[in-house]
């Protein structure tokens, strides 16, 4: 079978248009011209006559490309037979993206889609977390459709009791991250802690996987649009670290609902004093991201995912974007400089942001130890972890 040359795109269950590769190897999209105005398959696309040109494949739909060990293990499974290329790649993972899209080969009637439940209490008990995840990356690889160096999965599961299943993403961690799972338990904890938003999220009993529910998909099965900051900011994935907290800001301030971007702008300025205090170097643009029903729809901040203390494994580790020109872990005041001027948040509520997420990160600190001494093999990242967080705090402290 020969590599993909075109793709029907499809948002939720409305077929949006056609996503082609030309000869001069320019991707090329262009709405169908009876399509409902509700199938736009971006903020930034809207419906239009007009194509959609892009040398490189548009950022929406690059947005949910694997990386890392997930790209390895679908290459291995379609290289010899289809190809490898980005529209390939989108065929075989595009019945189950993360957000509204969708990618079918032309003639096909509607996205291919697979649901073959696994048990949450299975994965989260299973003794040998190693293994289940290579069976798990076997048997879901060709159905996920998401970014992310970090090996994870999509899949659908059953809680105990419930009668219908939910998505998940699992993640695992490879040899040079020990403890990557726990790591994001605990400071996604903190910052459940702190009131931000999150999605629900367990840890495995042994500390392998780390299992986040879906947020873009609602309680009654419906997928939700979610575009994240390089979709919004018209730049690839590879340019996730080539921009800054500013301009962030300055896309909220475009792209979220005008009732929504008070709540929004306080959640993304308490996101990152969270991951100055947990020392994460991995809030970049892929990080931050907007729901939505549709594009014509309110549009809000998606929840808080992906934060870990990075610096528990790479010591000089430095923020992922820049503020004020500079990649360093700021002192209090630039941050406040920040939210006044780019955030236009009140100094009572940023005094009141510190406050709350000191409690809750040094809350959740006095977790570890316990976690250790039942995990010994947690122990060298768990008290880098607390050193690093309580160098964090320390340096926010009024």
């Amino acid at each position: 079978m020969s590599s993909v040359s075109s793709l029907a795109v499809w948002a939720a269950d409305k077929r949006s248009g056609l996503l082609a590769r030309e000869k001069r190897q320019e991707y090329v999209f262009a709405y169908s011209p009876d399509v409902d105005p509700g199938a736009q398959v971006s903020l930034t696309m809207p419906v239009r006559l007009q194509s959609w040109g892009s040398r490189e494949l548009h950022p929406i739909f690059q947005m949910n490309l694997p990386e890392g060990a997930l790209l390895e293990a679908i290459r291995r499974a379609i290289s010899k037979v289809m190809g490898e290329d980005d529209l390939t790649i989108l065929r075989v993972t595009g019945g189950n993206q993360v957000g509204r899209n969708r990618f079918a080969l032309p003639d096909e009637a509607s996205p291919r889609t697979e649901k073959t439940p696994e048990s949450l209490d299975e994965l989260l008990t299973y003794p040998d977390t190693r293994e289940l995840f290579h069976e798990l990356v076997e048997r879901y690889a060709l159905r996920s459709g998401i970014s992310g160096v970090q090996p994870k999965v999509l899949l659908e599961a059953t809680e105990r009791a419930a009668l219908t299943s939910s998505g998940y993403i699992v993640k695992s961690w490879g040899t040079d991250y020990p403890g990557l799972a726990v790591n994001e338990y605990f400071c996604m904890t903190a910052a459940k802690g702190a009131g931000l938003p999150t999605p629900e999220f367990f840890l495995s009993d042994n500390g392998g996987l780390f299992i986040m529910r879906r947020f873009d998909i609602t309680p009654d099965g419906t997928f939700m649009g979610f575009e994240d900051m390089c979709t919004l900011q018209a730049l690839g994935t590879a340019q996730k670290y080539s921009s800054s907290y500013e301009r962030v800001a300055k896309s909220i301030q475009s792209f979220v609902s005008g009732d929504r971007l008070s709540a929004a702008r306080e959640q993304f300025f308490a996101a990152l004093v969270l991951s100055v205090m947990l020392r994460n170097g991995d809030a970049h643009l892929k990080n931050f991201g907007v729901l939505y029903a549709t594009p014509l729809d309110v549009v809000t901040l998606a929840p808080v995912y992906d934060v870990v203390t990075t610096t528990a494994y790479i010591r000089k580790d430095v923020p992922a974007l820049s503020l004020a020109g500079t990649k360093k872990w700021w002192p209090r005041k630039m941050l406040e400089r920040f939210a006044v001027s780019y955030l236009s948040l009140p100094i009572g509520k940023i005094s009141n942001t510190f406050d709350r997420l000191t409690d809750a990160v040094m809350d959740t600190r006095r977790m570890i130890p316990e976690y250790m001494a039942e995990h010994p093999d947690f122990h060298d990242i768990g008290e880098r972890m607390m050193a690093e967080w309580d160098e964090g705090v320390s340096g926010l402290v009024e």
